[in-house]
């Protein structure tokens, strides 16, 4: 690790392990827009455990029967992740979780002046007794207890150590420390941390959201002041912004940090994709870690260095192997050779420098055109040009071509080629126009009609795929072509103007008709 890091390293409280306790299902759930059934709870509570998260708060179960049928079954799911369940400091929230049979009750109650005098309005006293009193229950039937001060970083300091001292004394194993509306800065995080640390022997759970996007940089924050457990979530979810991200969480600690969790950090990405498919929340291209651009590289300078060394435009740390990723060459306007080399012969390509040069060209002048080059694009692209017949065998070439078409005209198209005379090795131009039931056909008929003093040649098949979005969409364009001597072949082509693909795969073909008659 880089000299500044550790330097740095040496003024934090850092311990040895932390532990991860993932909220996704029950504030992940509270994601505007998604609801899980039992079922979906069901399959990632097990990927959760799998993961190797150390608890899973599994849901409320007092707010509705499916939600304490969730939790019920996950607790009895015999997972290796304790099953967390939680509760307002009330005796029915809590004999929900306990009907449940969860490991742990987590308990809350408002310790801000805002929340205090518009949500639970009572007194900061009778709050106290409320948090003491619900530790107090839980302990009594034998069941482990976080507690959590909720809005505790808005709430006066000497208030909030005070409820603290009061539920550890009351037996609570762990307590929490939430930035609930996503307010605090992660110097003013560490800070408090640093304070609470001191004034209790219990570890310290946080609970940070991502109103600012600060929730991940205020949790490990915290870390570095004493915090033992992170609450956090998949792929970041949760009420309004969201929680700090597991993903980030967990690779800052074991890759930066250098601080041990119990999370099998290859089953990240794979979790993070099941989370996505079952929430409906779909993860940004660019998001850390998980997101599909997180080792992607598409610079031509990024690309030939990462395929030299991929330290060198990678943190090195972290590499997409850790995390379950795969690393990514992309092809667009900024690509260069080396990459776009890489890609190819990934894809089985085996390629010339003047036809790498030609794909690389093409891709740069969609890229111009703002257009996203996907690994579709490049495969019909580099088709295309390795599938050409070279100059020099060539018979026909395409001097020009024309297309009239409208509403209220037929379809004509007219076209001028050069025609290389293999008897006397002489070039000499023809010209011909024909009609058509649309501009394609039109263009293919004009070409047919041209060639047919030379050889009459016949569509036998056409295809056609739109292979990118949008109106101006590349267009691959495959055709097969018979001659009179039975002599079958395809060819390909792929522009984003569909008549253009069609006119260069006709061409294409007529040249390997001539070239196999050669021969």
């Amino acid at each position: 690790m880089f000299s500044v890091i550790n330097e740095a390293k040496k003024n934090m409280n850092l311990p040895d392990k932390v532990a991860i306790f993932d909220t996704t299902l029950r504030d992940g759930e509270q994601t505007p827009g998604v609801a899980l059934t039992v079922e979906n709870k069901i399959a990632i509570a097990r990927q959760l455990d799998k993961l190797g998260v150390d608890i899973i708060e599994a849901g409320f179960p007092i707010s509705s029967k499916g939600e304490r049928d969730a939790v019920s079954k996950i607790a009895g799911e015999g997972l290796e992740s304790h099953v967390c369940g939680l509760s307002r400091v009330l005796t029915p929230d809590i004999d929900a979780c306990l009907d449940c049979g969860v490991d742990l009750v987590h308990t809350f109650v408002s310790t801000s002046d805002i929340q205090i005098k518009h949500t639970i309005k009572k007194g900061k006293e009778e709050v106290k007794n409320m948090a003491v009193d619900a530790v107090t229950y839980i302990k009594d039937h034998g069941i482990k207890c976080l507690f959590s001060a909720m809005d505790a970083t808005r709430t006066e300091t000497g208030y909030l150590l005070e409820i603290f001292r009061a539920v550890e004394d009351a037996g609570a194993d762990i307590i929490n420390i939430p930035d609930t509306v996503g307010v605090m800065m992660p110097q003013a995080m560490r800070d408090l941390t640093s304070e609470v640390f001191d004034s209790v022997r219990i570890p310290i759970d946080v609970h940070c959201h991502n109103d600012f996007g600060l929730a991940v940089a205020n949790s490990l924050a915290a870390v570095e002041a004493g915090a033992r457990e992170v609450q956090c979530t998949i792929n970041g979810l949760g009420e309004r912004a969201g929680n700090a991200d597991l993903e980030e969480v967990v690779m800052s600690l074991t890759s930066i940090y250098g601080v041990e969790t119990d999370i099998n950090t290859r089953y990240l990405y794979e979790t993070s994709k099941l989370v996505e498919r079952l929430t409906g929340i779909r993860v940004m291209p660019n998001f850390p870690i998980v997101g599909e651009n997180a080792f992607s590289h598409e610079s031509g300078i990024h690309t030939h260095g990462v395929l030299e060394d991929a330290n060198t435009f990678e943190p090195g740390v972290m590499t997409p192997e850790m995390v379950g990723h795969k690393r990514r060459i992309v092809s667009g306007k900024h690509a260069g050779t080396h990459g776009i080399r890489a890609m190819l012969e990934e894809m089985g390509f085996e390629i010339k420098k003047d036809q790498l040069m030609e794909v690389t060209r093409r891709v740069k002048d969609l890229g111009d055109k703002g257009k996203v080059v996907t690994e579709m694009d490049l495969k019909a692209i580099a088709e295309t040009v390795v599938g050409q017949v070279s100059e020099d065998k060539t018979v026909i070439d395409l001097k020009e071509y024309a297309v009239m078409t409208g509403n209220n005209m037929v379809p004509t198209a007219s076209v001028r080629l050069r025609f290389k005379d293999l008897d006397t090795d002489k070039d000499r131009e023809i010209m011909g126009a024909e009609t058509g039931v649309g501009p394609v056909d039109a263009a293919l008929n004009a070409i047919r009609s041209v060639v047919k003093g030379i050889e009459d040649i016949r569509v036998t098949e056409y295809h056609l795929e739109a292979i990118t979005g949008g109106s101006d969409a590349l267009a691959d364009v495959i055709i097969k072509l018979e001659d009179s001597r039975g002599n079958l072949v395809t060819a390909r082509a792929a522009r984003e103007d569909i008549v253009t693909a069609s006119v260069e795969a006709m061409i294409q073909g007529i040249n390997r008709i001539f070239l196999i008659r050669e021969k």
